[in-house]
């Protein structure tokens, strides 16, 4: 039997996302630190590119650094600058594909957190909105950055899935899937997965029954999985639309979309999208958002491309030159986020936006993110969504206690929330649990 995490995402990056978020991070995400140890400006900086010794990989590069000043930016500026960026400090009224487009797509795990991240960051939002962008193939949900399932513009997918392909098989080759199939021919298996899934979608569940009756001797799941690593498969609705559970079933990109995939995205350009919805960041935080190896590399050819920045830790920050980084106390409103939200997970140092201490108990040992709370733009608890026949409430569970002004903001935007998630029941309330 396989573990618990492979069975909840496509491929077992849970534990590699553990390790990634290992680091100390402040006990207390919503005040400011004094550094008095770090001036404003810290030296050296300016980075120059230079080619390795011979024997080196090809087009590989280094940096070197001459003397010069490198900004030193704040665990809040860094706040401000994500909370920005991620529509989380004021909606925007751009529409769905333009939202998700700049976010370079959105997690998608399970079928509701989509819309309530949508919601979160959008001006003008109903559920629907999504749904019909869905159905009609616009945005598509299947395996992306991290191997984790994530929801994308059609157009983000055809050059995003060809790009990750050696994150795929990185994955596959690590897990125990791969070896479960050691000795097979893996590329006859694949062509007996794209001749069932030409005839229909079918499930995880059923693709591996099909391909397990020609390789009786050989685990199910693990053919399956084989297939779902070398394929681009889509999945198909109403799984993935709002309230619907059950199997999921997939079908090939190239039957839903029509046409070929590809061509693959440049990563430099993807790294620089990246940047302009999460940065600044790390090499690390690059590559734990994305799966890629060689990131530093890429960020070396971007040259004055991106700027040079410095965390208090006295990290390496990497950013576009004219992203919006705001003052450290511009004020925020309070926001509710979904389940596996992006802002979580884009970070292999993910003090900017949740303590350690908070982390442990907002991922959970089996690869579930919980819905959590922003206050002064900081995770300070989770929520939840309890429904009667007559009633929906939402129930906030704060990890330290709340201001009277930050629980009216709370309740008024829970209220907003219920409305959108939960129209059809006639009574919303929202309950605050005792600080855990």
């Amino acid at each position: 039997m396989f573990p618990i995490s492979l069975m909840l995402l496509p491929f077992p990056f849970v534990a590699a996302e553990r390790r990634a978020s290992r680091g100390k991070a402040a006990k207390n995400p919503g005040r400011p630190l004094r550094v008095v140890s770090l001036p404003r400006e810290v030296k050296p900086e300016v980075t120059r590119v230079s080619r390795l010794k011979p024997g080196a990989p090809s087009g590989a590069t280094r940096r070197t650094r001459a003397a010069g000043p490198v900004p030193l930016l704040s665990r809040r500026e860094l706040n401000r600058a994500l909370l920005q960026r991620q529509f989380l400090m004021e909606r925007t009224p751009l529409g769905v594909p333009e939202v998700v487009e700049h976010l370079v797509g959105l997690q998608a795990q399970a079928s509701n957190p989509p819309y309530i991240g949508l919601w979160t960051r959008m001006a003008r939002f109903e559920l629907e909105d999504l749904t019909r962008l869905y159905t009609s193939r616009r945005v598509v949900r299947a395996t992306l950055m991290r191997g984790t399932q994530h929801l994308v513009t059609a157009r983000d997918f055809r050059g995003l899935r060809p790009m990750l392909q050696p994150v795929m098989d990185r994955a596959f080759q690590q897990s125990p899937y791969a070896r479960a199939l050691s000795g097979m021919e893996l590329a006859e298996v694949v062509a007996e997965g794209r001749r069932l899934l030409a005839v229909e979608p079918l499930s995880n569940v059923e693709l591996g029954r099909r391909l397990q009756a020609r390789w009786p001797e050989r685990n199910a799941r693990a053919l399956c999985f084989a297939v779902r690593n070398a394929e681009s498969l889509v999945t198909v609705p109403p799984f993935g639309t709002w309230g619907v559970g059950g199997e999921v079933e997939f079908t090939r990109a190239e039957t839903w979309l029509g046409g070929s995939m590809g061509p693959a995205f440049p990563e430099d350009e993807v790294v620089l999208r990246y940047l302009r919805a999460f940065g600044p960041a790390s090499v690390k935080d690059v590559q734990t958002w994305s799966g890629l190896r060689g990131v530093a590399e890429v960020v070396a050819r971007l040259g004055t491309r991106v700027r040079t920045f410095r965390d208090e830790r006295g990290a390496e920050l990497f950013d576009v030159p004219d992203a919006p980084r705001p003052d450290g106390d511009t004020p925020v409103p309070v926001r509710f986020l979904p389940e596996f939200d992006n802002v979580l997970l884009a970070y292999a140092d993910r003090a900017r936006i949740i303590s350690e201490e908070h982390r442990r108990r907002v991922f959970t040992i089996n690869g579930i993110v919980r819905a959590t709370v922003l206050v002064d733009g900081f995770v300070r608890g989770m929520w939840r969504v309890e429904r009667e026949k007559t009633r929906a409430t939402l129930c906030i569970e704060p990890f330290a206690s709340i201001s009277r002004a930050d629980r009216v903001a709370l309740t008024d935007e829970g209220l907003r929330l219920l409305a959108c998630v939960a129209s059809s029941v006639p009574t919303h309330d929202v309950r605050f649990a005792r600080v855990s």
